[in-house]
Protein backbone atom coordinates (compact mmCIF):
# COMPACT_ATOMS: atom_id res chain seq x y z
CA UNK A 1 0.00 0.00 0.00
CA UNK A 2 1.71 2.99 -1.08
CA UNK A 3 2.42 6.25 1.65
CA UNK A 4 -0.81 8.82 1.25
CA UNK A 5 0.30 12.33 -0.02
CA UNK A 6 0.87 14.01 3.31
CA UNK A 7 -0.16 17.18 1.41
CA UNK A 8 -3.64 16.52 1.87
CA UNK A 9 -2.68 16.60 5.29
CA UNK A 10 -2.72 20.62 5.31
CA UNK A 11 -5.99 20.83 3.49
CA UNK A 12 -7.84 18.32 5.64
CA UNK A 13 -6.70 20.95 8.21
CA UNK A 14 -8.17 23.44 6.29
CA UNK A 15 -11.52 21.73 5.97
CA UNK A 16 -12.12 20.73 9.49
CA UNK A 17 -10.70 24.17 10.72
CA UNK A 18 -13.37 25.95 8.38
CA UNK A 19 -15.69 23.61 8.02
CA UNK A 20 -16.49 24.08 4.59
CA UNK A 21 -14.55 23.90 0.86
CA UNK A 22 -14.94 27.92 0.19
CA UNK A 23 -13.29 28.75 3.36
CA UNK A 24 -10.60 26.22 3.32
CA UNK A 25 -9.59 27.23 -0.64
CA UNK A 26 -9.92 31.12 0.72
CA UNK A 27 -7.32 29.94 3.47
CA UNK A 28 -5.01 27.86 1.36
CA UNK A 29 -4.91 30.09 -1.69
CA UNK A 30 -6.94 27.95 -4.31
CA UNK A 31 -9.45 28.30 -6.02
CA UNK A 32 -13.13 26.17 -5.04
CA UNK A 33 -12.96 23.57 -7.91
CA UNK A 34 -9.55 22.66 -6.62
CA UNK A 35 -10.39 22.43 -3.12
CA UNK A 36 -13.31 20.48 -3.95
CA UNK A 37 -10.87 17.83 -5.70
CA UNK A 38 -8.89 18.04 -2.82
CA UNK A 39 -12.03 16.85 -0.63
CA UNK A 40 -12.94 13.98 -3.01
CA UNK A 41 -9.12 12.73 -2.42
CA UNK A 42 -9.43 13.13 1.25
CA UNK A 43 -12.90 11.08 0.99
CA UNK A 44 -11.22 7.80 -0.93
CA UNK A 45 -8.51 8.63 1.80
CA UNK A 46 -10.43 8.07 4.86
CA UNK A 47 -13.39 6.93 3.99
CA UNK A 48 -15.40 9.22 5.20
CA UNK A 49 -17.24 12.07 3.83
CA UNK A 50 -15.77 14.52 6.12
CA UNK A 51 -18.50 17.01 5.62
CA UNK A 52 -21.96 16.16 4.51
CA UNK A 53 -24.73 18.49 3.27
CA UNK A 54 -27.25 20.50 6.40
CA UNK A 55 -29.36 22.43 4.53
CA UNK A 56 -27.56 25.34 2.86
CA UNK A 57 -24.08 24.32 4.70
CA UNK A 58 -22.05 22.10 5.62
CA UNK A 59 -21.12 20.63 8.60
CA UNK A 60 -18.32 17.97 9.67
CA UNK A 61 -19.19 14.04 10.29
CA UNK A 62 -18.74 12.60 13.54
CA UNK A 63 -15.63 10.77 12.33
CA UNK A 64 -14.34 14.45 11.18
CA UNK A 65 -14.76 15.76 14.42
CA UNK A 66 -12.86 13.17 16.31
CA UNK A 67 -9.85 13.96 14.04
CA UNK A 68 -10.22 17.34 13.88
CA UNK A 69 -7.34 18.20 16.78
CA UNK A 70 -5.25 15.09 15.74
CA UNK A 71 -5.04 16.47 12.45
CA UNK A 72 -3.67 19.96 13.83
CA UNK A 73 -1.25 18.69 16.32
CA UNK A 74 0.25 16.08 13.39
CA UNK A 75 0.24 18.92 11.08
CA UNK A 76 2.03 21.37 13.92
CA UNK A 77 4.67 17.88 14.59
CA UNK A 78 5.19 17.91 10.98
CA UNK A 79 6.14 21.76 11.09
CA UNK A 80 8.52 21.76 13.67
CA UNK A 81 10.35 18.58 12.16
CA UNK A 82 10.91 20.20 9.13
CA UNK A 83 11.84 23.77 10.42
CA UNK A 84 15.20 24.69 9.05
CA UNK A 85 17.58 24.57 12.26
CA UNK A 86 17.84 27.89 13.67
CA UNK A 87 20.58 30.01 14.22
CA UNK A 88 21.92 30.49 17.99
CA UNK A 89 19.05 32.76 19.94
CA UNK A 90 20.49 36.41 21.11
CA UNK A 91 18.87 37.70 23.75
CA UNK A 92 19.80 41.39 23.57
CA UNK A 93 17.67 41.65 20.12
CA UNK A 94 14.89 39.39 20.89
CA UNK A 95 12.06 41.60 20.77
CA UNK A 96 9.23 39.54 21.76
CA UNK A 97 5.70 39.70 23.90
CA UNK A 98 4.95 36.25 25.75
CA UNK A 99 1.96 35.41 27.21
CA UNK A 100 1.55 33.58 30.33
CA UNK A 101 -1.82 32.55 31.73
CA UNK A 102 -1.43 32.21 35.60
CA UNK A 103 -3.80 33.22 38.77
CA UNK A 104 -3.18 35.99 41.09
CA UNK A 105 -1.41 34.37 43.47
CA UNK A 106 1.43 33.21 41.16
CA UNK A 107 1.91 36.74 39.79
CA UNK A 108 2.07 38.45 43.08
CA UNK A 109 4.61 35.77 44.25
CA UNK A 110 6.63 35.18 41.06
CA UNK A 111 5.71 38.17 38.80
CA UNK A 112 8.15 40.79 39.52
CA UNK A 113 10.95 38.13 39.76
CA UNK A 114 10.35 36.56 36.36
CA UNK A 115 9.92 40.30 34.67
CA UNK A 116 13.44 41.34 36.78
CA UNK A 117 15.05 38.27 35.25
CA UNK A 118 13.82 38.49 32.05
CA UNK A 119 14.29 42.17 31.43
CA UNK A 120 17.81 41.28 32.88
CA UNK A 121 18.55 38.83 29.88
CA UNK A 122 16.53 40.46 27.11
CA UNK A 123 15.34 44.03 27.57
CA UNK A 124 13.44 44.44 24.74
CA UNK A 125 10.96 41.12 26.12
CA UNK A 126 7.43 42.08 27.47
CA UNK A 127 5.88 39.51 29.54
CA UNK A 128 2.20 39.70 29.51
CA UNK A 129 0.27 38.06 32.38
CA UNK A 130 -3.52 36.84 32.05
CA UNK A 131 -6.41 36.46 34.02
CA UNK A 132 -6.74 32.52 34.47
CA UNK A 133 -10.09 32.24 35.10
CA UNK A 134 -10.92 28.50 34.20
CA UNK A 135 -8.59 25.29 33.30
CA UNK A 136 -8.73 24.92 29.46
CA UNK A 137 -6.09 23.95 27.18
CA UNK A 138 -8.08 26.23 24.11
CA UNK A 139 -5.82 29.31 24.98
CA UNK A 140 -2.40 26.94 24.07
CA UNK A 141 -4.21 25.40 21.05
CA UNK A 142 -5.13 28.86 19.21
CA UNK A 143 -2.03 30.68 20.38
CA UNK A 144 -3.58 33.27 22.79
CA UNK A 145 -0.81 32.42 25.33
CA UNK A 146 2.46 31.16 25.18
CA UNK A 147 2.54 29.34 28.84
CA UNK A 148 -0.23 27.81 31.07
CA UNK A 149 0.86 28.07 34.80
CA UNK A 150 -1.56 25.57 37.69
CA UNK A 151 -2.05 22.75 38.55
CA UNK A 152 -2.68 20.04 35.58
CA UNK A 153 -6.07 20.03 35.11
CA UNK A 154 -8.36 18.76 32.05
CA UNK A 155 -5.56 19.88 29.30
CA UNK A 156 -5.39 17.57 26.97
CA UNK A 157 -2.96 14.67 25.72
CA UNK A 158 -0.72 16.76 23.63
CA UNK A 159 0.10 19.60 25.95
CA UNK A 160 3.10 19.51 27.31
CA UNK A 161 4.04 19.72 30.87
CA UNK A 162 7.29 20.90 33.43
CA UNK A 163 7.10 20.47 37.34
CA UNK A 164 8.22 23.97 38.71
CA UNK A 165 7.33 23.51 42.75
CA UNK A 166 5.17 21.51 45.02
CA UNK A 167 3.13 23.48 46.79
CA UNK A 168 0.60 23.26 49.80
CA UNK A 169 -1.86 25.09 51.62
CA UNK A 170 -1.53 27.21 54.95
CA UNK A 171 -3.99 28.63 57.46
CA UNK A 172 -3.30 32.35 57.75
CA UNK A 173 -4.47 35.09 60.46
CA UNK A 174 -3.62 39.02 60.96
CA UNK A 175 -0.64 39.09 63.48
CA UNK A 176 -1.98 39.31 67.46
CA UNK A 177 -5.20 36.99 66.23
CA UNK A 178 -6.02 34.93 69.13
CA UNK A 179 -4.96 31.81 67.07
CA UNK A 180 -1.64 32.94 67.35
CA UNK A 181 -1.19 33.52 71.51
CA UNK A 182 -2.44 30.07 72.91
CA UNK A 183 0.04 26.90 71.89
CA UNK A 184 -0.78 24.23 69.22
CA UNK A 185 -3.43 24.91 67.07
CA UNK A 186 -5.96 22.42 66.99
CA UNK A 187 -8.73 21.03 64.60
CA UNK A 188 -11.10 22.22 67.12
CA UNK A 189 -9.12 26.08 67.73
CA UNK A 190 -9.32 25.75 64.23
CA UNK A 191 -12.73 25.70 63.31
CA UNK A 192 -13.53 28.15 65.93
CA UNK A 193 -13.53 31.38 63.96
CA UNK A 194 -14.96 32.14 60.79
CA UNK A 195 -13.17 31.33 57.63
CA UNK A 196 -12.75 33.42 54.29
CA UNK A 197 -12.45 31.05 50.95
CA UNK A 198 -10.87 31.80 47.30
CA UNK A 199 -12.99 30.19 44.32
CA UNK A 200 -13.26 31.28 40.69
CA UNK A 201 -16.08 29.76 40.82
CA UNK A 202 -17.84 30.39 44.36
CA UNK A 203 -17.31 27.11 45.84
CA UNK A 204 -17.21 27.19 49.56
CA UNK A 205 -15.99 23.52 50.02
CA UNK A 206 -12.80 21.50 49.40
CA UNK A 207 -10.41 18.77 50.76
CA UNK A 208 -9.51 21.10 54.15
CA UNK A 209 -13.54 20.15 54.69
CA UNK A 210 -13.24 16.74 53.83
CA UNK A 211 -10.58 16.03 56.50
CA UNK A 212 -12.74 18.03 59.20
CA UNK A 213 -15.26 16.22 58.58
CA UNK A 214 -13.81 12.99 59.05
CA UNK A 215 -13.25 14.48 62.17
CA UNK A 216 -16.75 15.34 62.79
CA UNK A 217 -16.37 19.42 62.71
CA UNK A 218 -17.28 22.14 59.78
CA UNK A 219 -15.77 25.17 59.77
CA UNK A 220 -17.81 28.52 59.31
CA UNK A 221 -17.37 30.15 55.61
CA UNK A 222 -18.05 33.80 56.74
CA UNK A 223 -16.98 35.04 52.87
CA UNK A 224 -15.71 33.36 49.77
CA UNK A 225 -13.77 35.87 47.12
CA UNK A 226 -12.42 35.26 44.04
CA UNK A 227 -8.63 34.38 44.28
CA UNK A 228 -6.03 33.93 47.54
CA UNK A 229 -4.81 37.53 47.65
CA UNK A 230 -8.32 38.28 48.08
CA UNK A 231 -8.42 35.82 50.83
CA UNK A 232 -5.28 37.23 52.64
CA UNK A 233 -6.48 40.84 52.38
CA UNK A 234 -9.81 39.75 53.78
CA UNK A 235 -7.79 38.09 56.53
CA UNK A 236 -5.48 40.33 57.68
CA UNK A 237 -8.20 42.80 58.09
CA UNK A 238 -10.40 41.21 60.17
CA UNK A 239 -10.60 38.03 63.00
CA UNK A 240 -11.24 35.72 59.64
CA UNK A 241 -8.49 32.64 58.96
CA UNK A 242 -7.99 32.22 55.16
CA UNK A 243 -6.49 28.84 53.30
CA UNK A 244 -4.10 30.06 50.92
CA UNK A 245 -0.91 28.05 48.81
CA UNK A 246 2.45 28.72 50.81
CA UNK A 247 3.57 30.11 47.32
CA UNK A 248 1.71 32.96 47.85
CA UNK A 249 4.34 34.43 49.94
CA UNK A 250 7.46 33.38 47.79
CA UNK A 251 10.54 32.40 49.61
CA UNK A 252 9.19 34.13 52.69
CA UNK A 253 6.95 30.98 53.36
CA UNK A 254 7.19 28.95 56.39
CA UNK A 255 8.63 25.79 56.01
CA UNK A 256 6.09 22.54 56.49
CA UNK A 257 5.82 21.96 60.75
CA UNK A 258 6.69 25.89 61.03
CA UNK A 259 4.69 29.11 61.75
CA UNK A 260 6.34 32.07 61.41
CA UNK A 261 5.09 35.83 60.98
CA UNK A 262 5.57 37.41 57.31
CA UNK A 263 4.39 40.79 56.93
CA UNK A 264 2.01 41.43 59.50
CA UNK A 265 0.26 37.73 58.64
CA UNK A 266 0.69 34.76 61.02
CA UNK A 267 1.36 31.41 58.64
CA UNK A 268 0.95 28.46 60.18
CA UNK A 269 0.08 24.72 58.97
CA UNK A 270 -3.18 23.40 58.85
CA UNK A 271 -4.65 20.90 61.65
CA UNK A 272 -5.37 18.25 59.28
CA UNK A 273 -3.53 16.53 56.50
CA UNK A 274 -4.32 17.82 52.60
CA UNK A 275 -2.57 16.93 49.69
CA UNK A 276 0.21 18.31 48.49
CA UNK A 277 0.35 20.21 44.87
CA UNK A 278 2.37 20.23 42.12
CA UNK A 279 2.54 23.55 40.22
CA UNK A 280 3.67 23.00 36.19
CA UNK A 281 4.06 25.33 33.60
CA UNK A 282 2.23 23.87 30.01
CA UNK A 283 2.40 24.92 26.60
CA UNK A 284 1.96 23.53 23.15
CA UNK A 285 3.90 21.42 21.56
CA UNK A 286 4.57 23.22 18.22
CA UNK A 287 6.34 25.24 20.27
CA UNK A 288 8.41 23.04 21.63
CA UNK A 289 11.56 23.88 19.55
CA UNK A 290 11.39 27.16 19.40
CA UNK A 291 14.31 29.02 20.87
CA UNK A 292 12.66 31.74 22.41
CA UNK A 293 10.11 29.78 24.07
CA UNK A 294 12.49 26.90 25.15
CA UNK A 295 14.48 30.56 26.76
CA UNK A 296 11.08 31.32 28.63
CA UNK A 297 10.25 28.17 29.96
CA UNK A 298 14.15 28.01 30.88
CA UNK A 299 13.45 31.31 32.98
CA UNK A 300 10.15 30.36 34.58
CA UNK A 301 11.91 27.08 35.54
CA UNK A 302 14.55 28.56 37.19
CA UNK A 303 12.92 31.72 39.20
CA UNK A 304 10.43 29.51 40.45
CA UNK A 305 12.81 26.68 42.18
CA UNK A 306 15.38 29.46 43.15
CA UNK A 307 12.29 31.90 44.75
CA UNK A 308 9.44 28.86 46.80
CA UNK A 309 10.77 27.72 49.93
CA UNK A 310 8.24 25.55 50.21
Amino acid sequence: MPDPDLNLLVALDALLTDGSVVGAARRLGLSTSAMSRTLTRLRETTGDPLLVRAGRSMVLTPHAQAIRERTRNALDETRAVLRPATTELDLSTLRRAFTIRANDGFVEAFGSHLIAAASAAAPQVCLRFAPKLEKTALHLRDGSADLEIGVLGEMGPEVRLQALFRDHFVGVVREGHPLQSVGRITAERYVAFGHVVASRRGNSKGPVDEALGALGLVRTIAAVVPSFPAALSVALASDLIALVPASIFGNQAAGENEDATRNGAYVFELPVATERITVSQMWHPRLEVDPAHRWLRQLVLSVCRRISNI
